[in-house]
């Protein structure tokens, strides 16, 4: 089974139309016409199974560090499910992943905010 082509994903409430570019046994790409937003998905067997979505944004902004020169940055977020090969179902793995998820974005994301601020 794959991912629909194209996925979609939203960022500061504009969709992104992200097409298929890669597709794998194990994994598959999808990135924007820009080539600024990218979607990986892949799933790693071995003698545990490792699921990773990740995205990775990518911008040109004015670089802090020369003045008035602008640079490319990049940045990625990840979610990875690590489960054993047995012990828990599919759907135990969805509530454990959903409540993860869920605590890091009640409240208007503030325990997303409180961790990209660096708190533990």
């Amino acid at each position: 089974m794959a991912f629909a082509d194209p996925q979609s994903v939203t960022i500061d409430s504009v969709a992104i139309s992200l097409p298929r570019t890669s597709f794998g046994a194990s994994s598959g790409g999808f990135t924007s016409a820009d080539g600024n937003t990218q979607l990986l998905v892949s799933s790693l067997y071995g003698k545990r199974t490792r699921r990773t979505a990740r995205l990775n944004v990518q911008k040109i902004a004015e670089d802090p560090y020369n003045d008035g020169l602008s640079s490319l940055f990049s940045m990625s977020a990840y979610l990875v499910v690590d489960v054993p090969l047995v012990g828990f179902t599919t759907a135990e793995q969805l509530l454990n992943a959903d409540g993860l998820t869920k605590w890091l974005t009640d409240s208007s994301g503030a325990k997303l905010s409180q961790l990209l601020g660096g708190e533990n």
